[in-house]
């Protein structure tokens, strides 16, 4: 079966040129222009969950705001988490909630096309054309209907790749919630896609 939500390997805090994010973002507090390294790094995997989540579009807004409202609130950040992937990723949430109806649409629109919107030059609508099947078709108009909260927790852990306690950091929530939130999702899921497996659209986490 091909798995139904594409993934996205989300950038390492620290690369091989550089320090950790939380290093990057103390240095920032004082030499402001630092700054710049940590939108290098994760200014693309952001653009392409936000993509998938609104579209081309609004992903360059959003993603502008991110990095915009980061830089401000870069003096609050807790410098014991290494990796800035949560944190900018949460930021990102906040201001997509702004466009759910916009999302619920271009889920829907992926339902009817299986075409990704983050998918960039014709050959890689006609692949991923290709690779959609009724089950991809199936998981995003499911999605669609999922209430916001949920809706949040599915796609950080499945288009951003986040891990349950990432989530939690980005949303601000107890991993508890975070379970819960994805367990009654795969239960909706469940109930709407009937024999399709709903795990196909997640990332195997348990």
């Amino acid at each position: 079966m091909h798995q139904a939500l594409p993934e996205i390997a989300v950038p390492p805090a620290r690369t091989a040129a550089g320090p950790p994010d939380a290093e990057v973002i103390r240095r920032s507090r004082s030499e402001p222009e630092r700054f710049a390294l940590l939108f290098e790094r994760h200014a693309p995997g952001l653009d392409r969950y936000v993509t998938r989540r609104l579209g081309p579009d609004l992903a360059e807004d959003i993603v502008a705001e991110t990095f915009l409202a980061a830089f401000r609130q870069r003096g609050r950040y807790d410098l014991t988490r290494p990796s800035a992937v949560p944190w900018l990723h949460g930021i990102a949430t906040n201001l997509i909630r702004r466009h759910y109806r916009d999302e619920e649409r271009k889920l829907r629109a992926l339902a009817r096309t299986g075409i990704d919107p983050a998918a960039k030059s014709a050959a890689d609508h006609v692949e991923a054309r290709l690779a959609a099947d009724a089950t991809s078709r199936s998981v995003a108009a499911a999605i669609a209907s999922l209430p916001a909260e949920q809706r949040d927790v599915v796609l950080l852990v499945t288009w951003a790749a986040l891990t349950y306690d990432q989530v939690a950091e980005a949303l601000g929530i107890p991993e508890g919630t975070v379970r819960s939130r994805m367990n009654r999702a795969r239960a909706r899921l469940r109930a709407a896609l009937g024999d399709v497996n709903p795990a196909s659209a997640f990332d195997g986490q348990e």
